[in-house]
Protein backbone atom coordinates (compact mmCIF):
# COMPACT_ATOMS: atom_id res chain seq x y z
CA UNK A 1 0.00 0.00 0.00
CA UNK A 2 2.58 2.32 -0.95
CA UNK A 3 4.64 1.94 2.37
CA UNK A 4 1.74 2.87 4.14
CA UNK A 5 1.46 6.02 2.25
CA UNK A 6 4.45 7.76 4.59
CA UNK A 7 8.22 6.86 3.70
CA UNK A 8 9.09 8.39 7.07
CA UNK A 9 6.59 6.91 9.16
CA UNK A 10 5.37 3.80 6.74
CA UNK A 11 7.14 1.39 8.92
CA UNK A 12 4.84 2.13 12.16
CA UNK A 13 1.48 2.54 10.16
CA UNK A 14 -0.59 -0.32 11.63
CA UNK A 15 -3.51 0.33 8.80
CA UNK A 16 -4.90 3.24 6.33
CA UNK A 17 -8.18 3.39 5.95
CA UNK A 18 -10.53 5.17 3.21
CA UNK A 19 -13.71 6.86 3.48
CA UNK A 20 -16.98 4.56 3.13
CA UNK A 21 -19.28 5.99 -0.47
CA UNK A 22 -22.40 4.72 -1.17
CA UNK A 23 -23.80 4.26 -5.07
CA UNK A 24 -27.46 3.62 -4.18
CA UNK A 25 -28.42 7.30 -2.17
CA UNK A 26 -30.61 9.52 -3.39
CA UNK A 27 -29.44 12.94 -4.57
CA UNK A 28 -30.78 15.27 -1.81
CA UNK A 29 -29.28 12.36 0.57
CA UNK A 30 -32.45 13.23 2.48
CA UNK A 31 -31.21 10.20 5.41
CA UNK A 32 -27.62 11.90 5.19
CA UNK A 33 -26.20 8.18 4.66
CA UNK A 34 -23.13 9.96 2.93
CA UNK A 35 -22.11 11.23 6.40
CA UNK A 36 -19.69 13.49 4.80
CA UNK A 37 -18.96 15.05 7.95
CA UNK A 38 -17.54 12.49 9.69
CA UNK A 39 -15.44 10.94 6.93
CA UNK A 40 -14.57 14.07 5.32
CA UNK A 41 -14.42 15.83 8.36
CA UNK A 42 -13.95 14.24 11.44
CA UNK A 43 -11.73 10.59 10.45
CA UNK A 44 -9.41 13.35 8.17
CA UNK A 45 -8.75 15.58 11.01
CA UNK A 46 -6.90 12.46 13.02
CA UNK A 47 -5.14 12.40 10.63
CA UNK A 48 -2.91 15.13 12.57
CA UNK A 49 -3.24 12.55 15.76
CA UNK A 50 -2.58 8.99 15.70
CA UNK A 51 -4.64 8.59 13.07
CA UNK A 52 -8.46 7.44 12.13
CA UNK A 53 -10.46 4.94 13.55
CA UNK A 54 -10.61 1.55 11.58
CA UNK A 55 -14.43 2.14 10.19
CA UNK A 56 -15.18 -2.17 9.51
CA UNK A 57 -15.15 -1.64 5.61
CA UNK A 58 -12.55 0.59 3.01
CA UNK A 59 -9.34 -0.49 4.97
CA UNK A 60 -6.01 -2.18 4.42
CA UNK A 61 -4.34 -3.38 7.07
CA UNK A 62 -0.58 -4.18 8.12
CA UNK A 63 -0.54 -7.95 8.93
CA UNK A 64 2.08 -7.62 12.03
CA UNK A 65 -0.27 -4.89 13.03
CA UNK A 66 -3.40 -7.56 12.91
CA UNK A 67 -1.25 -9.67 14.76
CA UNK A 68 -0.96 -7.56 18.18
CA UNK A 69 2.96 -7.14 17.30
CA UNK A 70 4.00 -3.71 18.73
CA UNK A 71 5.37 -1.13 15.84
CA UNK A 72 9.22 -0.63 14.92
CA UNK A 73 9.54 1.94 17.30
CA UNK A 74 8.46 0.23 20.74
CA UNK A 75 10.37 -2.99 19.88
CA UNK A 76 13.63 -4.68 18.83
CA UNK A 77 13.85 -7.84 16.89
CA UNK A 78 14.89 -9.96 19.81
CA UNK A 79 11.35 -9.03 20.98
CA UNK A 80 9.43 -10.82 18.76
CA UNK A 81 8.00 -14.40 19.72
CA UNK A 82 5.28 -16.51 17.57
CA UNK A 83 4.23 -19.48 19.53
CA UNK A 84 1.28 -22.03 19.33
CA UNK A 85 -0.18 -20.13 22.43
CA UNK A 86 -0.81 -17.12 20.78
CA UNK A 87 -1.28 -17.66 16.95
CA UNK A 88 -2.29 -21.13 17.50
CA UNK A 89 -0.66 -24.97 16.76
CA UNK A 90 -0.91 -24.18 12.44
CA UNK A 91 3.13 -24.75 11.52
CA UNK A 92 1.99 -23.65 8.21
CA UNK A 93 0.25 -20.87 9.64
CA UNK A 94 3.13 -19.96 12.10
CA UNK A 95 5.77 -19.48 9.55
CA UNK A 96 3.68 -17.09 7.22
CA UNK A 97 3.78 -14.93 10.75
CA UNK A 98 7.58 -15.10 10.54
CA UNK A 99 7.75 -14.14 6.88
CA UNK A 100 5.31 -11.10 7.76
CA UNK A 101 8.03 -10.44 10.51
CA UNK A 102 10.79 -9.88 8.61
CA UNK A 103 8.77 -7.12 6.29
CA UNK A 104 8.74 -9.72 3.24
CA UNK A 105 7.09 -7.99 0.60
CA UNK A 106 7.09 -10.66 -2.18
CA UNK A 107 5.98 -14.37 -0.57
CA UNK A 108 5.97 -17.33 -3.01
CA UNK A 109 2.63 -18.44 -2.76
CA UNK A 110 1.96 -21.82 -1.53
CA UNK A 111 1.07 -24.90 -3.75
CA UNK A 112 -2.14 -25.74 -2.82
CA UNK A 113 -2.34 -29.43 -2.63
CA UNK A 114 -4.39 -31.66 -0.53
CA UNK A 115 -2.35 -31.51 2.59
CA UNK A 116 -2.37 -27.37 2.27
CA UNK A 117 -5.85 -27.07 2.24
CA UNK A 118 -6.50 -29.75 4.88
CA UNK A 119 -4.35 -27.25 7.11
CA UNK A 120 -6.11 -24.47 5.45
CA UNK A 121 -9.54 -25.59 6.32
CA UNK A 122 -8.08 -26.77 10.35
CA UNK A 123 -7.44 -23.32 10.26
CA UNK A 124 -10.39 -21.44 9.61
CA UNK A 125 -12.55 -23.73 11.61
CA UNK A 126 -14.49 -22.04 14.54
CA UNK A 127 -12.25 -23.99 17.04
CA UNK A 128 -8.86 -23.48 15.88
CA UNK A 129 -8.81 -20.09 17.99
CA UNK A 130 -10.01 -22.02 21.54
CA UNK A 131 -7.01 -21.47 23.61
CA UNK A 132 -4.96 -18.63 21.78
CA UNK A 133 -5.12 -14.77 21.76
CA UNK A 134 -7.20 -14.63 18.99
CA UNK A 135 -10.06 -12.21 20.12
CA UNK A 136 -8.29 -10.76 22.10
CA UNK A 137 -4.55 -9.39 21.17
CA UNK A 138 -4.58 -11.07 18.05
CA UNK A 139 -6.73 -10.19 15.26
CA UNK A 140 -10.36 -8.55 15.15
CA UNK A 141 -11.90 -8.18 18.77
CA UNK A 142 -14.74 -10.63 19.37
CA UNK A 143 -17.99 -10.96 21.54
CA UNK A 144 -18.88 -6.80 21.06
CA UNK A 145 -20.86 -4.96 18.56
CA UNK A 146 -18.49 -2.66 17.20
CA UNK A 147 -15.78 -4.69 16.56
CA UNK A 148 -14.18 -2.40 14.02
CA UNK A 149 -13.86 0.54 16.69
CA UNK A 150 -12.37 -1.85 19.20
CA UNK A 151 -9.89 -3.78 16.81
CA UNK A 152 -8.92 -0.07 15.99
CA UNK A 153 -8.43 1.09 19.48
CA UNK A 154 -6.29 -1.82 20.07
CA UNK A 155 -3.68 -1.11 17.34
CA UNK A 156 -3.39 2.10 17.80
CA UNK A 157 -2.85 1.50 21.98
CA UNK A 158 0.25 -0.89 21.06
CA UNK A 159 1.49 2.42 19.73
CA UNK A 160 0.85 1.98 15.59
CA UNK A 161 -0.55 4.70 13.71
CA UNK A 162 -2.94 4.94 10.73
CA UNK A 163 -3.66 7.30 7.81
CA UNK A 164 -6.94 8.33 5.88
CA UNK A 165 -6.52 8.26 2.38
CA UNK A 166 -9.42 10.14 0.51
CA UNK A 167 -9.40 9.66 -3.32
CA UNK A 168 -10.65 11.55 -6.33
CA UNK A 169 -11.97 8.12 -7.57
CA UNK A 170 -13.13 6.27 -4.87
CA UNK A 171 -11.46 3.42 -3.80
CA UNK A 172 -14.77 1.55 -1.91
CA UNK A 173 -17.94 1.67 -2.69
CA UNK A 174 -21.18 -0.62 -1.41
CA UNK A 175 -24.40 0.14 -0.60
CA UNK A 176 -26.69 2.07 2.07
CA UNK A 177 -29.92 1.52 3.96
CA UNK A 178 -31.60 4.53 2.45
CA UNK A 179 -34.67 3.80 4.27
CA UNK A 180 -35.35 5.60 7.46
CA UNK A 181 -36.76 2.66 9.67
CA UNK A 182 -33.57 0.32 8.57
CA UNK A 183 -31.02 4.02 8.88
CA UNK A 184 -31.63 4.23 12.70
CA UNK A 185 -31.28 0.26 13.19
CA UNK A 186 -28.02 1.04 11.59
CA UNK A 187 -27.18 3.65 14.50
CA UNK A 188 -28.79 1.48 17.17
CA UNK A 189 -26.38 -0.88 16.18
CA UNK A 190 -23.12 1.27 16.02
CA UNK A 191 -24.44 3.55 18.95
CA UNK A 192 -24.79 0.84 21.22
CA UNK A 193 -21.65 -0.85 20.27
CA UNK A 194 -20.18 1.95 20.89
CA UNK A 195 -21.37 2.78 24.47
CA UNK A 196 -20.65 -0.92 25.09
CA UNK A 197 -17.19 -0.07 24.63
CA UNK A 198 -16.99 2.39 27.15
CA UNK A 199 -18.59 -0.28 29.92
CA UNK A 200 -15.41 -3.01 28.33
CA UNK A 201 -12.09 -3.50 29.48
CA UNK A 202 -11.63 -1.23 26.75
CA UNK A 203 -12.85 1.94 28.11
CA UNK A 204 -10.27 4.73 26.35
CA UNK A 205 -10.04 6.50 30.09
CA UNK A 206 -8.65 3.42 31.71
CA UNK A 207 -6.65 1.38 28.60
CA UNK A 208 -4.62 1.73 25.45
CA UNK A 209 -1.42 2.02 26.99
CA UNK A 210 0.28 4.17 24.21
CA UNK A 211 -2.63 6.01 22.84
CA UNK A 212 -1.70 9.98 22.14
CA UNK A 213 -4.21 11.73 24.68
CA UNK A 214 -5.85 13.90 22.07
CA UNK A 215 -6.98 10.50 20.44
CA UNK A 216 -7.94 8.88 23.48
CA UNK A 217 -10.25 12.02 23.82
CA UNK A 218 -11.31 11.22 20.14
CA UNK A 219 -11.96 7.60 21.44
CA UNK A 220 -13.86 8.45 24.44
CA UNK A 221 -15.94 10.52 21.82
CA UNK A 222 -16.75 7.30 20.15
CA UNK A 223 -18.06 5.81 22.73
CA UNK A 224 -20.01 8.11 25.10
CA UNK A 225 -21.87 10.35 22.27
CA UNK A 226 -25.34 8.74 22.40
CA UNK A 227 -26.02 9.82 26.25
CA UNK A 228 -26.08 13.53 24.79
CA UNK A 229 -29.83 11.96 23.28
CA UNK A 230 -31.13 12.71 26.95
CA UNK A 231 -30.16 16.18 26.60
CA UNK A 232 -30.85 16.93 22.92
CA UNK A 233 -34.70 15.10 24.05
CA UNK A 234 -35.50 17.76 26.58
CA UNK A 235 -33.83 20.89 24.01
CA UNK A 236 -36.70 18.95 21.42
CA UNK A 237 -39.80 19.08 23.60
CA UNK A 238 -38.79 23.15 25.11
CA UNK A 239 -41.29 24.45 22.29
CA UNK A 240 -44.58 22.68 23.97
CA UNK A 241 -44.39 25.52 26.20
CA UNK A 242 -47.07 27.02 24.44
CA UNK A 243 -49.15 24.48 25.40
CA UNK A 244 -48.73 25.41 28.91
CA UNK A 245 -52.09 27.92 30.03
CA UNK A 246 -50.17 30.22 32.42
CA UNK A 247 -47.34 32.16 29.87
CA UNK A 248 -46.13 33.45 33.46
CA UNK A 249 -44.42 30.37 33.85
CA UNK A 250 -41.86 30.37 31.10
CA UNK A 251 -41.69 34.04 30.23
CA UNK A 252 -39.37 35.77 32.75
CA UNK A 253 -36.15 33.13 32.30
CA UNK A 254 -36.98 32.52 28.55
CA UNK A 255 -35.66 35.67 26.94
CA UNK A 256 -32.11 35.52 28.64
CA UNK A 257 -32.12 31.32 28.10
CA UNK A 258 -32.26 32.54 24.33
CA UNK A 259 -29.43 35.08 24.45
CA UNK A 260 -27.55 32.30 26.11
CA UNK A 261 -28.57 29.62 23.41
CA UNK A 262 -27.82 31.33 21.06
CA UNK A 263 -24.49 32.50 22.55
CA UNK A 264 -23.34 29.03 22.59
CA UNK A 265 -24.98 28.08 19.38
CA UNK A 266 -23.17 30.27 17.74
CA UNK A 267 -19.77 29.70 18.94
CA UNK A 268 -20.25 25.86 18.35
CA UNK A 269 -21.04 26.60 14.30
CA UNK A 270 -18.52 29.43 14.17
CA UNK A 271 -16.21 26.50 14.74
CA UNK A 272 -18.00 24.10 12.46
CA UNK A 273 -18.19 26.74 9.39
CA UNK A 274 -13.85 26.86 10.03
CA UNK A 275 -14.18 22.75 10.00
CA UNK A 276 -16.05 22.81 7.40
CA UNK A 277 -13.81 25.20 4.88
CA UNK A 278 -11.14 23.34 5.94
CA UNK A 279 -12.59 19.87 5.25
CA UNK A 280 -13.95 21.50 2.06
CA UNK A 281 -17.41 19.95 2.73
CA UNK A 282 -20.87 21.05 1.13
CA UNK A 283 -23.40 22.77 3.17
CA UNK A 284 -26.01 20.45 2.07
CA UNK A 285 -24.32 17.46 3.36
CA UNK A 286 -23.97 19.71 6.74
CA UNK A 287 -27.40 20.78 6.83
CA UNK A 288 -28.30 16.68 6.47
CA UNK A 289 -25.91 15.90 9.23
CA UNK A 290 -27.23 18.80 11.61
CA UNK A 291 -30.85 16.94 10.30
CA UNK A 292 -30.04 13.40 10.86
CA UNK A 293 -27.88 14.06 14.09
CA UNK A 294 -31.60 15.18 15.52
CA UNK A 295 -33.32 12.49 14.43
CA UNK A 296 -31.13 9.98 15.63
CA UNK A 297 -30.75 11.79 19.03
CA UNK A 298 -34.62 11.07 19.33
CA UNK A 299 -34.98 7.66 18.18
CA UNK A 300 -31.63 5.43 17.80
CA UNK A 301 -29.54 7.06 20.85
CA UNK A 302 -31.75 6.49 23.42
CA UNK A 303 -32.61 3.46 22.12
CA UNK A 304 -28.78 2.54 22.66
CA UNK A 305 -28.92 4.30 26.15
CA UNK A 306 -31.54 2.14 27.14
CA UNK A 307 -29.71 -1.29 26.05
CA UNK A 308 -26.92 -0.35 28.34
CA UNK A 309 -29.66 0.10 31.61
CA UNK A 310 -31.43 -2.77 30.60
CA UNK A 311 -28.37 -4.97 30.30
CA UNK A 312 -26.61 -5.43 33.75
CA UNK A 313 -30.66 -6.03 34.71
CA UNK A 314 -31.34 -9.04 32.19
CA UNK A 315 -27.68 -9.70 30.79
CA UNK A 316 -29.59 -9.47 27.36
CA UNK A 317 -29.81 -6.27 26.42
CA UNK A 318 -31.73 -5.34 23.23
CA UNK A 319 -31.27 -7.30 20.42
CA UNK A 320 -28.93 -5.60 17.61
CA UNK A 321 -30.79 -6.04 14.18
CA UNK A 322 -28.56 -6.82 11.25
CA UNK A 323 -29.43 -4.06 8.98
CA UNK A 324 -31.13 -4.92 5.67
CA UNK A 325 -29.93 -3.24 2.24
CA UNK A 326 -31.87 -3.12 -0.27
CA UNK A 327 -30.63 -2.72 -3.41
CA UNK A 328 -31.38 -0.55 -6.53
CA UNK A 329 -32.20 -2.73 -8.75
CA UNK A 330 -34.83 -4.17 -6.54
CA UNK A 331 -36.31 -1.19 -5.64
CA UNK A 332 -37.03 -0.04 -9.31
CA UNK A 333 -38.24 -3.35 -10.34
CA UNK A 334 -41.11 -3.18 -7.24
CA UNK A 335 -41.98 0.51 -8.08
CA UNK A 336 -41.53 1.02 -11.84
CA UNK A 337 -38.80 3.50 -12.68
CA UNK A 338 -38.16 4.79 -9.51
CA UNK A 339 -34.88 3.45 -8.21
CA UNK A 340 -35.31 5.19 -4.51
CA UNK A 341 -38.76 3.75 -4.01
CA UNK A 342 -37.11 2.06 -0.48
CA UNK A 343 -36.75 5.52 0.78
CA UNK A 344 -40.55 6.42 0.68
CA UNK A 345 -41.35 3.23 2.76
CA UNK A 346 -42.04 3.69 6.13
CA UNK A 347 -42.16 1.27 9.20
CA UNK A 348 -43.15 2.21 12.37
CA UNK A 349 -41.42 0.57 14.90
CA UNK A 350 -40.84 1.38 18.41
CA UNK A 351 -37.95 4.16 18.44
CA UNK A 352 -39.99 6.18 16.06
CA UNK A 353 -42.09 6.82 18.63
CA UNK A 354 -40.54 9.98 20.74
CA UNK A 355 -39.42 12.39 17.22
CA UNK A 356 -43.15 11.32 15.51
CA UNK A 357 -44.40 13.00 19.17
CA UNK A 358 -42.45 15.97 19.22
CA UNK A 359 -42.96 16.56 15.65
CA UNK A 360 -46.76 16.27 16.59
CA UNK A 361 -46.30 18.41 19.43
CA UNK A 362 -44.34 21.15 17.47
CA UNK A 363 -46.93 21.01 15.10
CA UNK A 364 -49.29 22.08 17.68
CA UNK A 365 -47.40 24.15 19.63
CA UNK A 366 -47.01 26.41 16.76
CA UNK A 367 -50.71 26.42 15.66
CA UNK A 368 -51.44 27.32 19.17
CA UNK A 369 -48.76 30.00 19.51
CA UNK A 370 -50.86 31.89 16.27
CA UNK A 371 -54.30 31.13 18.29
CA UNK A 372 -52.77 33.04 21.16
CA UNK A 373 -51.42 35.79 19.09
CA UNK A 374 -55.00 36.56 17.88
CA UNK A 375 -56.68 36.33 20.93
CA UNK A 376 -54.08 38.15 23.59
CA UNK A 377 -52.75 40.42 21.20
CA UNK A 378 -53.82 43.77 22.39
CA UNK A 379 -53.36 42.22 26.01
CA UNK A 380 -49.60 41.49 25.40
CA UNK A 381 -46.98 43.84 26.08
CA UNK A 382 -43.83 44.44 23.90
CA UNK A 383 -42.20 42.06 26.00
CA UNK A 384 -44.39 39.27 25.88
CA UNK A 385 -44.65 39.72 22.02
CA UNK A 386 -41.29 39.33 22.08
CA UNK A 387 -41.13 36.63 23.77
CA UNK A 388 -43.89 35.35 21.56
CA UNK A 389 -41.24 35.78 18.42
CA UNK A 390 -38.75 34.16 20.01
CA UNK A 391 -41.16 31.05 21.20
CA UNK A 392 -42.19 30.67 17.86
CA UNK A 393 -38.67 30.87 16.46
CA UNK A 394 -37.99 27.87 18.28
CA UNK A 395 -40.58 25.58 17.31
CA UNK A 396 -39.40 26.65 13.87
CA UNK A 397 -36.20 25.75 13.92
CA UNK A 398 -36.90 22.54 15.48
CA UNK A 399 -39.60 21.60 12.33
CA UNK A 400 -36.85 22.28 10.13
CA UNK A 401 -34.19 19.85 12.19
CA UNK A 402 -37.38 17.35 11.90
CA UNK A 403 -38.00 17.66 8.24
CA UNK A 404 -36.58 14.70 6.98
CA UNK A 405 -38.37 12.87 9.48
CA UNK A 406 -41.68 14.71 8.44
CA UNK A 407 -41.08 13.17 4.84
CA UNK A 408 -40.58 9.72 5.92
CA UNK A 409 -44.69 10.12 7.58
CA UNK A 410 -45.47 11.23 4.61
CA UNK A 411 -44.68 7.60 2.91
CA UNK A 412 -44.58 7.75 -0.46
CA UNK A 413 -46.30 11.59 -0.56
CA UNK A 414 -43.12 12.56 0.17
CA UNK A 415 -41.96 12.15 -3.68
CA UNK A 416 -42.71 15.69 -4.07
CA UNK A 417 -40.94 17.05 -0.53
CA UNK A 418 -42.83 20.70 -1.38
CA UNK A 419 -46.00 19.37 0.28
CA UNK A 420 -45.43 19.69 3.55
CA UNK A 421 -44.79 23.44 2.74
CA UNK A 422 -48.52 23.12 1.98
CA UNK A 423 -50.05 21.08 4.83
CA UNK A 424 -48.05 22.31 7.73
CA UNK A 425 -49.08 25.63 7.35
CA UNK A 426 -52.47 24.60 6.92
CA UNK A 427 -52.43 22.14 10.08
CA UNK A 428 -51.06 25.82 11.89
CA UNK A 429 -54.31 27.39 10.88
CA UNK A 430 -56.42 24.45 11.47
CA UNK A 431 -54.89 24.72 14.87
CA UNK A 432 -55.17 27.84 15.28
CA UNK A 433 -59.05 28.62 14.59
CA UNK A 434 -59.59 25.14 17.10
CA UNK A 435 -57.70 26.90 19.60
CA UNK A 436 -59.13 30.50 18.94
CA UNK A 437 -63.32 28.79 19.04
CA UNK A 438 -62.38 27.04 22.01
CA UNK A 439 -61.06 29.86 23.99
CA UNK A 440 -63.89 32.14 23.21
CA UNK A 441 -66.43 28.61 24.01
CA UNK A 442 -64.99 29.32 27.42
CA UNK A 443 -64.66 32.69 27.91
CA UNK A 444 -68.44 32.73 27.33
CA UNK A 445 -69.85 29.45 28.87
CA UNK A 446 -66.96 28.56 31.72
CA UNK A 447 -64.74 31.95 32.36
CA UNK A 448 -63.61 30.50 35.58
CA UNK A 449 -61.71 27.98 33.11
CA UNK A 450 -59.71 30.64 31.69
CA UNK A 451 -56.59 31.25 32.88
Amino acid sequence: MCFMLDAREGDNTGFVQFPQRFENVDPTDRYGNHNRVFFDGAMYALNGLQGPTYLGTGCMFRRLALYGVDPPRWRSDEDITVDSDKFGNSVLFLNSVLAALKQERRIAPPELDEAFLAEMTMVVSSSYDQGTHWGSSVGYIYNIATEDIVTGYRIHGQGWRSMYCSMEREAFQGTAPINLTERLYQIVRWSGGSMEVFFSPYNPLLSGRRLHLLQRAAYLNFTIYPVTSVFVLLYAFCPVMWLIPAEIIIQRPFTSYVLYLVVVVGLIHTIGVFEIKWAGIKWNDWWRNEQFFMIASMSAYPTAVLHMVVKPITGKGIHFRVTSKQTTTTAADDDGDDRYADMYEMRWVPMLIPPAVVLFSNVMAIGVALGKAVVYNGAWSAVQKRHAALGILFNVWIMALLYPFGLAVMGRWSKKPGILFVLLPLAFVVIAAVYICAHSFLVKFLPFMVI
